[in-house]
């Protein structure tokens, strides 16, 4: 992993930027190994996981457990691009603003703004920079006869910079030394593992879901600038907050589908504390349709703490994320909750904590978040081959033998259901390629 450090010697030089090795705990490699060459995919994680008995400690991840958290909550995304948010005037209130179907929603996203820092601090941060532990576990329930098998534990840390919203780089190391980078360089989102070449997300660029998670306000706070107010909300029982939803538009539901895959609906559910104002809970449902009856929906419930000013603005320095993974026999109504039954659950906890955060670091250049090489050349060679493809369709126009290359010039260079949308659908591609 990457981290900067100042310059000891000189007061006025660019910070110097460092490789952090990784600790003795996270070389550790995982028990387990993979069996065969599919071994290694999240398929045979879904459709190879075994009950383990009870009070028998559960033995290290797997490295298909592994590579299923890291895809599901090492680097998710946000419903849709944000736009930034337009400060209210200074001495105005709410209603004098120009009409808007939710004043309450605007008035709490204020409200958060002043708790942060201010409008200000806020603004006068270009960029970020934050450095911290996680540890990550597993489990999976297949109903009232199969029981709850528990996964194994994975501890590791990350490290994120931003300069936009749309603009940030990720990178995490869990046991093992297995590393996942992700990025978006405001044009095109990717992500890269060992076990997957670099590859973009379908659809336009988003910010991602852990600096939302109360690392850098602008972005929260641009997020809920077009939500709608839901009501109020008891958390932890001590705790009055409001409630804001921003929903996926159809456009960028559309963008990131395909012809097997329907993104049904991403939306994404903020609490506000009325006591502080701050953020302290956030949820994301994410629903898909695969085929004609197959629906999984992915739910993330993140509860953020610990708040602390840094440069005037205050940071959320721990957190836990619960996500479940659920797929759902829909034939009546996949909206229904109550109307559908779960074949399986795969529950994945994450439990995160910040060592450092800065702002407006020195140095931090477009290159930090240029797209890895190999997604450049896959991209300029899909490019190429389909410029071929369509001068062989031209060249056999009129002709039998034309008919058929023009059917294959149709066929996309990328079979499959692909990458769409946030990673943390990474289960379902893989098992349903297999299935096909």
């Amino acid at each position: 992993m990457r981290k900067v450090c100042p310059n000891l010697e000189r007061e006025d030089a660019l910070d110097t930027v460092l490789e952090v090795p990784v600790p003795e705990l996270h070389r550790d490699a995982p028990s387990r190994r993979r069996r065969g060459a599919g071994g290694g995919k999240v398929k045979s994680w879904v459709r190879s996981r075994m009950v383990r008995r009870n009070g028998v400690a559960a033995p290290p991840p797997s490295r298909a457990e592994v590579q299923l958290m890291l895809g599901v909550s090492g680097a998710p995304l946000v419903p849709q691009p944000v736009v930034a948010r337009k400060a209210m005037a200074a001495g105005r209130r709410v209603e004098e603003e120009e009409e808007e179907t939710n004043s309450k929603a605007r008035y709490i996203v204020e409200q958060y703004v002043a708790a942060a820092g201010g409008e200000a601090a806020i603004g006068a941060a270009t960029s970020m920079y934050a450095m911290g532990k996680v540890r990550m576990r597993t489990t999976m329930n297949k109903g009232k006869v199969m029981g709850v098998a528990t996964g194994g534990e994975v501890s590791g840390g990350f490290v994120v910079w931003q300069k936009k919203p749309e603009l940030w780089c990720v990178e995490m190391v869990v046991a093992g030394g297995v590393k996942m980078s992700a990025g978006s360089d405001s044009k095109v989102a990717w992500r890269q593992t060992p076990w997957q070449e670099a590859h973009a997300s379908r659809g336009p660029p988003r910010p991602l879901r852990r600096c939302v998670q109360g690392l850098d306000p602008k972005s929260t706070a641009d997020l809920f600038s077009t939500a709608a107010w839901v009501g109020e909300r008891r958390v932890d029982d001590d705790d009055d907050c409001f409630v804001l939803r921003v929903d996926a538009d159809r456009a960028a539901l559309r963008a990131r589908s395909t012809g097997d895959v329907e993104v049904v609906r991403h939306a994404v559910l903020g609490y506000f504390s009325q006591r502080t104002g701050l953020l302290v809970r956030l949820e994301d449902t994410h629903l898909l349709r695969i085929g004609e009856s197959a629906y999984w929906e992915t739910t993330m419930d993140s509860t953020v703490g610990d708040y602390r000013a840094v440069d005037g603005i205050n940071i959320a320095h721990a957190g836990r994320t619960v996500v479940s993974l659920s797929r759902f026999d829909s034939a009546d109504d996949a909206d229904a909750r109550r109307g559908r039954r779960a074949y399986a659950t795969t529950t994945m906890e994450e439990t995160w904590s910040i060592e450092e955060v800065d702002f407006n670091v020195l140095g931090l250049s477009m290159d930090c978040f240029l797209p890895p090489r190999d997604l450049l050349l896959n991209d300029c060679n899909k490019k190429t081959q389909q410029k071929q493809k369509e001068d062989a369709v031209g060249d056999h126009a009129g002709k039998d033998a034309g008919k058929a290359v023009a059917r294959k010039a149709i066929v996309p260079a990328m079979t499959g259901l692909g990458w769409f949308g946030p990673a943390k659908v990474v289960a379902v591609d893989d098992t349903v390629d297999d299935d096909k």
